[in-house]
């Protein structure tokens, strides 16, 4: 398993009219281009981790900074950049072993975040398409 490189100031949508983004309340200290899951005891984001009990589930990638208690902006669904997709296009990305982090083949659990998209520019630059599963929960 190989960790993506997240350039946190970097991170934003590229196209945010056709994204699907919803504002949630940070449990922990959140850094941009993090995946973060629903704390079910509070209702509040932390980091999704493939391998931390009750973490298996990812509802998307924080879109900016955030410190405990403040608000984060989550992209659920739509293209992202400041990552790098060293994968072909098309491949899948997953939420990694390790906090927060994403990489390009599955942790303990197989959690998808989305793929390697090509974006429509002449170098065709590589994004990360998020589309997470919104609904159920890793088992």
């Amino acid at each position: 398993m190989t960790a993506i490189v997240v350039t946190a100031a970097k991170v934003g949508l590229v196209n945010p009219l056709k994204a699907i983004v919803k504002s949630y309340i940070a449990g922990v200290a959140i850094t941009a281009g993090e995946a973060v899951y629903i704390i079910a005891a509070s209702g509040k984001v932390g980091l999704a981790d493939g391998n931390g009990a009750g973490k298996y589930q990812c509802r998307g990638i924080a879109l900016g900074p955030a410190a405990a208690g403040q608000a984060v902006d989550v992209v659920e669904k739509g293209e992202v950049y400041g990552f790098t997709l060293a994968g072909n296009y098309d491949t899948r990305v997953y939420v990694s072993d390790t906090e927060g982090a994403l990489a390009d083949s599955n942790g303990t659990k197989t959690m998808v975040v989305g793929r390697v998209s090509p974006m429509a520019d002449k170098d065709l630059t590589k994004v990360l398409m998020v589309e997470t599963d919104r609904i159920s929960e890793v088992a």
